[in-house]
């Protein structure tokens, strides 16, 4: 406000007062399809930040570097990991009250991902709609500057804002420069490099582009992925305060009923979105507890073709002694039976593989055995579902070795490997 006492600035505002010759005014409003995709986009939107601040909360720190080294994160939402003991990466998950995460509880990434993809997939949908549309109406003039006036006109309806004398409504006909860049900046940059980021992460497809190590890994998309995520949530807030702030009722017409009108219609379609939309926010966590299955499925059934051919993708990197990560998280939890403390307390001397079910010729195999069978060494990366990576050199005996030792069946399907390990699955 103190600003807009000076001459100068004044006749700045005067000359730029937010609207001009940098879009042409579109008088016939916001048509239906606008609309409707506006409201999926806002429904889709509140469940994929849901779901992926609960997919975040299971690695909750975020790098620039493809080894993940405790203490080179750039932000963390936990204390620094504690290197004089064997830290799991397990133990670094954060607890989510069940109101913002999806499904809320500990360590529940894989049904959080299920929702994420589900969603992104509706909103991807949704998007390309929005985008084919808006280029065969002609509604693409609303959102994209034909001048470079839109930058002084942007910085005048910025400083009308913040001086509290909010300039003209005009979102009728055109919105003035600041709503336009941020519409802009929504629909063609933050929108595709949500969509960009997401694919980084994806194991196959950062293995078939190698993105385990260099500049562009996928530590630097995760993190480009979070920070997309906060533009989207601060978009979301602003968005609504200024509906509500330049004139609710006229804003909620244009949004809803597609009217030029101060009526209270448009803002009773809202509050029945708005009602829709927290029964669904309250009732998701509850219901994924109880149903995960169908959770599962319906992924499964929405996403399950694009995955299966993702997964089918050719890995092409190479790694050598060189990119080996300093430090590699370790995965799960400790055994803390006693039989595998036995086994430690003797250098596992007594240990045994046993391999049963489905096989012609059921098997048991000291270590002593296994280690005089061929030994195959690698150096892979490894990208958890928690989100953090590592390349590792592994050394062992190869699955197809002890296949041709216990022949499996023609009908065998699966070959199931069990841990030492404690928990639900007993170390599957």
């Amino acid at each position: 406000r103190f600003l807009r006492t000076f001459p100068a600035v004044q006749q700045f505002i005067a000359t730029y007062p937010g609207t001009g010759s940098f879009a042409p005014p579109l008088p016939d409003g916001f048509p239906l399809w606008l609309r409707t995709c506006h409201w999926i986009n806002f429904f889709l939107l509140l469940f994929m930040i849901r779901s992926g601040i609960q997919i975040l909360a299971d690695h909750p720190r975020l790098y620039l570097n493809p080894h993940c080294t405790p203490g080179s994160e750039w932000l963390r939402l936990l204390g620094p990991a504690p290197l004089d003991r064997e830290y799991h990466a397990k133990e670094d998950t954060v607890s989510l009250p069940g109101w913002l995460g999806l499904p809320g509880i500990r360590h529940s990434i894989g049904l959080a991902r299920w929702w994420h993809f589900v969603f992104d997939t509706l909103w991807l949908a949704n998007g390309i709609l929005v985008y084919v549309l808006l280029f065969s109406t002609g509604q693409w003039r609303r959102i994209v500057p034909v001048s470079l006036d839109v930058i002084p006109h942007t910085l005048s309806t910025a400083l009308q804002y913040l001086s509290l004398d909010f300039p003209p409504p005009s979102g009728w006909l055109q919105y003035n420069g600041l709503q336009l860049l941020a519409y802009f900046t929504t629909v063609f940059i933050a929108s595709p490099l949500a969509l960009i980021t997401g694919v980084m992460q994806s194991p196959a497809i950062a293995a078939r582009l190698h993105l385990a190590t260099g500049f562009l890994n996928r530590q630097v998309g995760r993190s480009l992925h979070f920070l997309v995520l906060g533009y989207f949530l601060l978009f979301i807030i602003g968005h609504v305060v200024m509906v509500f702030a330049t004139d609710a009722l006229n804003n909620l017409n244009h949004m809803t009923l597609g009217t030029n009108d101060r009526s209270w219609a448009g803002f009773l379609v809202f509050a029945l979105i708005l009602a829709f939309t927290t029964i669904a926010w309250l009732l998701a966590t509850p219901l994924t507890l109880k149903y995960p299955r169908k959770v599962q499925h319906i992924g499964r059934w929405v996403i399950g073709g694009i995955l299966d051919r993702i997964e089918k993708l050719r890995p092409v990197a190479n790694y050598s002694e060189k990119d080996i990560s300093p430090y590699f998280w370790v995965n799960g939890t400790a055994p803390v039976s006693d039989e595998y403390k036995s086994h430690l307390a003797e250098g596992f001397r007594n240990y045994q593989l046993n391999v049963g079910g489905l096989i012609e010729k059921p098997l048991q195999l000291t270590l002593a055995q296994l280690r005089a069978l061929p030994k195959q060494e690698q150096i892979t990366s490894n990208y958890c579902i928690q989100g953090w990576t590592g390349v590792a050199k592994w050394g062992g005996v190869r699955l197809k070795d002890i296949m041709a030792l216990v022949r499996p069946m023609p009908n065998a399907r699966y070959v199931v490997f069990f841990s030492f390990a404690h928990g639900s699955e007993k170390g599957r």
